[in-house]
């Protein structure tokens, strides 16, 4: 049987890979910061099968919880086949108007938490050789206006998975990088202002919004198939493609595209 676990699994893309995997026959590892909303998922799957789920409530950024979780994994569990670090939080706010506090928050749970998780899961990842699948964003690839620390901590995910992924080859565990577009989801609902509040101004977009199933049955796909990268549709490829072939192209049709996001707050 494999096991899975899911961040942010209590909504948006964690819950829709949560009940494709759960579909698919795994036992699903639901973990998510909000207890209530967490409960209620775990919920719904076990009424079909409450020996296959599993929930935590746990604060990835909180180095005690962590511990604590990664403990009760191994005694409820034993074990690990795949990791999804899909939890996360966005801004929208010019970089000039952003708090350090709400980057340093960005950062914390973008990048330093899904680091940390899969570190201190590694050696239950080896023992399975597992499968390691990270939620990037196109903004780790190209900049995108109003997400400066956003695209910083996506970069960083990138840069850190990808270099993992060379050091851990020999152990059998495989990283899947996903790098998505818009998608419709609440980490964009739920999105910080500047000042750390909820952001004021609907988000700018382009192309099309993905539904949370329709990336979800994509990631699955590549899951089975053991894939390095992700890019799941054609804006995403030929996006990241400009971006470095030919970057201050990119950087103009940005800023036309997304030119309400200058606009005074």
């Amino acid at each position: 049987m494999t096991r899975v676990l899911i961040t942010g699994a209590a909504s948006g893309l964690g819950w829709a890979l949560a009940q494709r995997f759960f579909a698919g026959g795994a036992d699903v590892i639901l973990v998510d910061i909000d207890r209530q909303r967490l409960l209620e998922r775990a919920a719904d799957l076990a009424a079909a099968a409450p020996e296959r789920i599993h929930h935590y409530a746990v604060d990835l950024t909180d180095d005690k919880a962590v511990a604590e979780l990664i403990a009760a994994i191994e005694a409820d569990i034993g074990g690990l086949d795949v990791l999804i670090n899909n939890a996360g939080i966005t801004h929208r706010s010019l970089a000039c108007q952003t708090d350090m506090a709400v980057l340093r928050q960005v950062m914390a749970v973008d990048w330093q938490a899904p680091v940390a998780l899969t570190l201190a899961l590694m050696p239950l990842l080896r023992a399975s050789r597992g499968q390691i699948i990270n939620i990037g964003s196109m903004a780790g690839w190209m900049p995108v206006l109003g997400r400066a620390g956003y695209c910083s901590a996506k970069a960083a995910l990138g840069q850190f998975f990808e270099t993992l992924r060379g050091e851990i080859a020999a152990d059998g565990v495989s990283i899947l990088m996903v790098y998505p577009s818009f998608l419709d989801t609440p980490i964009e609902t739920n999105a910080l202002g500047g000042d750390g509040r909820p952001a004021a101004h609907k988000r700018s977009t382009v192309g099309s919004i993905r539904s949370a199933g329709w990336m979800a049955e994509r990631i699955v796909t590549a899951a089975k198939k053991r894939e390095r990268r992700l890019f799941p549709d054609r804006l995403t490829w030929f996006s990241s493609l400009l971006w470095r072939l030919a970057p201050d192209l990119y950087q103009h049709l940005m800023t036309r595209k997304l030119a309400s996001e200058l606009e005074p707050r």
